[in-house]
């Protein structure tokens, strides 16, 4: 019988290079770009994504929205806005897992097997990672155990720290 975590992979590199069915994209609540994984991903991707972006009229943090890959490898790009990091007492845990829970329903309805994650709100919006990892792991780990649809979960990670964190809050999970 396959665990859990065999399903899940935690890898150091760039998510925009991963050949997964969709990646995720750390969003702004605008989605027309910004900093870190947000802006690396709309390079890669190209004007297309901008345009498509621009016709969704943004998106609340917690949420998702799907829109396609253009130039990246991936043929859908899920944007999900994650929480901004204000010390732990705004609802932060929460919002954090709304965003993963959202991605997760989104990549189940667009017949999504394969996907990417980045370490969703670890960067720019300074959640600290050690605390971000074990919600992301619980959440996708809650999904898949209800939901056989998503065969591959990848964790890209942006730093050897950001790595050890996830790989440590799975191994708690076994």
């Amino acid at each position: 019988m396959t665990s859990l975590n065999d399903r899940i992979e935690v890898a150091l590199g760039d998510i925009t290079k991963m050949e997964v069915d969709a990646i995720v994209n750390a969003a702004n609540p605008s989605l027309l770009g910004g900093k870190g994984v947000d802006g690396a991903i709309h390079r890669a991707a190209g004007p297309g994504l901008l345009e498509e972006c621009r016709g969704l009229d943004g998106c609340p943090p917690g949420e998702a929205r799907i829109t396609r890959g253009y130039r990246l490898p991936a043929k859908y790009v899920i944007h999900t806005v994650g929480p901004i990091w204000r010390g732990g007492g705004s609802g932060e845990d929460e919002l954090l897992a709304m965003a993963y829970r959202s991605t997760l329903l989104i990549a189940e309805e667009n017949g999504i097997r394969t996907i990417a994650f980045p370490a969703i709100s670890t960067g720019a919006y300074g959640f600290p990672v050690e605390r971000a990892s074990p919600i992301a792991v619980a959440e996708i780990r809650g999904f898949l155990e209800e939901n056989g649809s998503i065969e591959k979960v990848v964790l890209v990670c942006f730093s050897e720290r950001a790595k050890e964190c996830y790989l440590d809050a799975l191994s708690t999970c076994e």
